[in-house]
């Protein structure tokens, strides 16, 4: 069972390094998208251009927080994510970063559909108010899992041990 454990932990790992690349490759999009937008000038299509290399940034974002909870909770605390404290900790963590890039491919789609296609600001407004649900859900689920985490005072004591033994690596 340790040699199938220890195999979970380095397909984690890989994963989380996959992630992570796929990060640094939406950077380099971004980038360069927003350097060529620059150099093009500096009207509207530009700030369009821009606003999307935006968008492409916060998908980075995303990946990179997916890398660092991945990487953090499955191989360096090696976490079993069964109790309350881990469960509301590990979504919280990404349910944060994907809301963020939510919204801001919101107001990138809002934009261009403004500018462009009016008729297109109806999925911008759906996706928008999607966003605001699952920020609601996300509320929620913190809310009621607080009451969880009482019954369990001992797991929250834990994770917080873990969060300074991580700390005190870096």
């Amino acid at each position: 069972m340790k040699k199938m454990m220890h195999a979970f932990g380095i397909v984690h790992s890989v994963i989380a390094i996959l992630f992570a690349l796929g990060a640094i490759a939406l950077i380099v999009i971004a980038a360069r998208m927003g350097f060529m937008a620059v150099m093009d000038g500096l009207g509207l299509p530009q700030a369009q251009a821009l606003i999307e290399a935006i968008g492409i940034l916060a998908a980075a974002v995303v990946a990179f927080q997916i890398a660092e909870t991945i990487t953090e909770e499955e191989v360096v605390r090696d976490a079993n994510i069964s109790a309350p404290t881990r469960v509301r900790r590990f979504l919280s963590r990404f349910f944060v970063v994907v809301i963020v890039a939510l919204a801001i491919e919101g107001l990138v789609a809002t934009f261009r559909a403004v500018h462009e296609d009016l008729e297109q600001l109806l999925y911008a407004g759906a996706l928008l108010a999607g966003t605001g649900v699952l920020l609601t859900g996300w509320g929620l689920f913190v809310h009621l899992n607080r009451s969880a985490e009482e019954l369990e005072p001992d797991a929250m004591a834990e994770a917080k041990r873990e969060d300074k033994k991580i700390d005190k690596q870096d």
